[in-house]
C-alpha cells in the first residue's frame, strides 16, 4: 500500500523543516502551501516535489485539495508544528500495509513551550487524538474556518499506541493570541450562518466548559497551563458571539 503524508501550511519557514525531515517514512510528501509569502516553498523542496500552491478562503478545501493531490491508498496528515517519532513512523508504516479499516485515531502530546500537557484540552484548543491516518475515499473536510467538521466514510479501526508531538503553543502570548484569531474566524462563521445566537446563552456555556476542561478532563493538574486551557475554551463562545454582534469584518 502506498502511503502519502500531507501537510498544509501557511507561512511556516520557522517550523516546517523539523516536520518534514521527519516524514521520509512515506511513500511521497505532499505538501500545500496557501498564500505562502515567506520562504516555505523553498524549504518544503528540499523534501518534495509534490508541492500544490493556491490561495483558499477556508481550510476545509485547502486540505481537501491536498487530499486529493495524494497518490497513495493511505494517507497521514500532519500541521507543521506536528512531529512524528520514529516510533510513530514505524507503526503507521504497519498499519498502512496491514490494516483492513478506513480510518485510525492518532493519539497526541500537546506540548506549551517545554511543558507538556495532556489533560485537560477541549474545544478548539489541543487535540488529544484525531483521524490522522485514513485511506484516500475516507475523510474530508467541511467549510468551517476553526477546525472545520469531519465526515468520515467507513469502518473505525483502533487507535494507535505512539504519539504525534504537537507543539501547540510557544508560550502562553501564544495562546492568547490563538484565542484572539480563533474567535475571530469563529465570528465570521457565525455572521455568514445569520445565526450568532445571544449572550447570556453563550455567557451560561462558560461555568459547563471550564468544568469540562478544568474538572472532567483533570486540567487542574496541569498547574497554571491547565487553568488557561479551560479559561479560554469557557470564553472562547462569548467572545466570538461579541466580536460576531459588534466588529465589522
Amino acid at each position: 500500500m502506498m502511503l502519502s503524508a500531507l501537510v498544509v501550511v501557511h507561512n511556516e519557514e520557522d517550523r516546517l523543516a523539523a516536520c518534514l525531515e521527519k516524514l521520509a517514512f512515506a511513500d511521497e510528501i505532499v505538501v500545500v502551501l496557501d498564500k505562502c509569502t515567506d520562504g516555505s516553498k523553498a524549504i518544503a523542496q528540499r523534501f518534495t516535489d509534490r508541492i500544490v500552491e493556491g490561495s483558499w478562503e477556508l481550510e476545509g478545501p485547502r486540505r481537501n485539495t491536498g487530499i486529493e493531490f495524494c497518490r497513495g491508498d493511505w494517507i497521514v496528515e500532519f500541521d507543521a508544528d506536528e512531529h512524528a517519532t520514529p516510533a510513530l513512523a514505524a507503526e503507521l508504516r504497519g498499519m498502512a500495509d496491514n490494516s483492513t479499516y478506513a480510518y485510525h485515531d492518532i493519539p497526541v502530546d500537546n506540548w506549551i513551550g517545554k511543558k507538556l500537557v495532556r489533560r485537560g484540552w477541549g474545544a478548539s484548543f489541543g487535540k488529544p487524538a484525531y483521524p490522522g491516518l485514513f485511506r484516500k475515499e475516507a475523510k474530508r473536510w467541511g467549510n468551517d474556518r476553526v477546525h472545520p467538521r469531519l465526515t468520515l466514510i467507513g469502518k473505525k479501526g483502533p487507535a494507535l499506541h505512539n504519539r504525534v508531538q504537537h507543539y501547540v503553543d510557544r508560550n502562553i502570548s501564544d495562546m492568547i493570541r490563538r484565542l484572539d484569531a480563533y474567535s475571530t474566524a469563529r465570528a465570521k462563521d457565525l455572521r455568514e450562518s445569520g445565526k450568532i445566537g445571544s449572550g447570556p446563552h453563550n455567557a451560561r456555556r462558560i461555568v459547563s466548559r471550564f468544568w469540562r476542561c478544568y474538572i472532567s478532563r483533570s486540567g487542574w493538574r496541569e498547574g497554571g497551563h491547565g487553568f488557561l486551557i479551560a479559561l479560554f475554551a469557557a470564553i472562547y463562545p462569548l467572545v466570538s458571539y461579541l466580536k460576531a454582534k459588534y466588529e465589522d469584518e
